[in-house]
């Protein structure tokens, strides 16, 4: 049984790490990216859809985005979408297809960037932290009849090691974004 609980909080601790990596894809590092449009929604017929069910997202180049709706009255909504974004970017709509041109970073956006990543780290380190809380409840739960304490005490450190291993590797994580942000 506390084999089935470590095994749980391990597959829950790699979700989280999963949800920091796709979160840290929609940052942009002064490259385009289709990642960078990830959380961007428009209002398409009055629900909130995501922009790349709304039309292909192809990268000419390095620097540009190129947004082909599938509908072109979508075209308006998306651009909207953009603009009401935290992605930083300015559409340029020509009637069929939106250009975004990503800017090179300047040293100020690149600060922001880095707190941004740092506030994503700190935010997988408390998911993968209460996971390690649940796991070690529910092995002090089986401390009343299962298993003695002794056991309780090495499954619970066997956790501990889990939770370092995978803050450890936010941390590894977070430094190689920064480092891909702030390179000139």
């Amino acid at each position: 049984m506390p084999q089935a609980i470590k095994k749980n909080a391990e597959e829950r601790m790699e979700k989280a790490l999963a949800a920091l990596k796709r979160d840290l894809s929609t940052l942009r590092a002064g490259r385009a990216s289709p990642a960078i449009l990830d959380r961007v929604q428009a209002e398409y017929y009055g629900t909130p859809t995501p922009v790349n069910q709304l039309g292909s997202i192809t990268t000419p180049d390095s620097r540009t985005l190129v947004i082909q709706p599938w509908d072109k009255s979508a075209l308006s909504a998306i651009e909207k979408a953009i603009l009401k974004s935290d992605v930083g970017l300015t559409p340029a709509n020509d009637g069929t297809i939106i250009r975004l041109v990503v800017p090179p970073l300047t040293e100020e956006r690149r600060a922001d960037l880095v707190k941004q990543t740092k506030k994503f780290g700190e935010e997988a380190k408390v998911a993968i932290r209460n996971i390690r809380r649940d796991a070690n409840d529910d092995i002090k739960k089986l401390e009343k009849g299962e298993i003695s304490e002794d056991e309780s005490r090495r499954h619970q450190e066997d956790v501990q090691k889990l939770t370092d291993r995978y803050v450890a590797e936010v941390d590894k994580i977070l430094a190689a974004k920064e480092k891909e942000v702030m390179e000139v």
